[in-house]
């Protein structure tokens, strides 16, 4: 059935609010992407909104997270994976700065 899997885990969200409210900014965008007019345009359009994003999932400001990323990277070898997975929203070496607060 539809719901076997919310059954069989209790984990299992049974409303779908979350991934609903995480591409909201998307939809109520949409006029704005009339200004992606080229390929690269929505690309890079995407892209922004997916770091965005995975920042926000990630307890992270994204305005601050972008600003430490902006600094961080143009000083880096791109090709060090080691460097890049520093920079991860998920990694340990993200500053304190860049988190939200906790709230509890």
């Amino acid at each position: 059935t539809e719901f076997g899997n919310y059954f069989l885990d209790g984990r299992c969200s049974i409303s779908n609010n979350i991934a609903e409210n995480s591409i909201r900014p998307f939809t109520v965008g949409r006029k704005n992407w009339l200004f992606s007019d080229t390929p690269n345009g929505a690309k890079a359009s995407a892209n922004t909104y997916s770091i965005v994003e995975t920042a926000k999932a990630n307890g992270l400001n994204p305005y601050y997270y972008l600003n430490y990323l902006f600094e961080k990277l143009p000083n880096i070898d791109c090709e060090n994976m080691d460097e890049l997975d520093q920079l991860l929203p998920w990694s340990d070496s993200i500053p304190d700065d860049c988190k939200i607060p906790n709230k509890n």
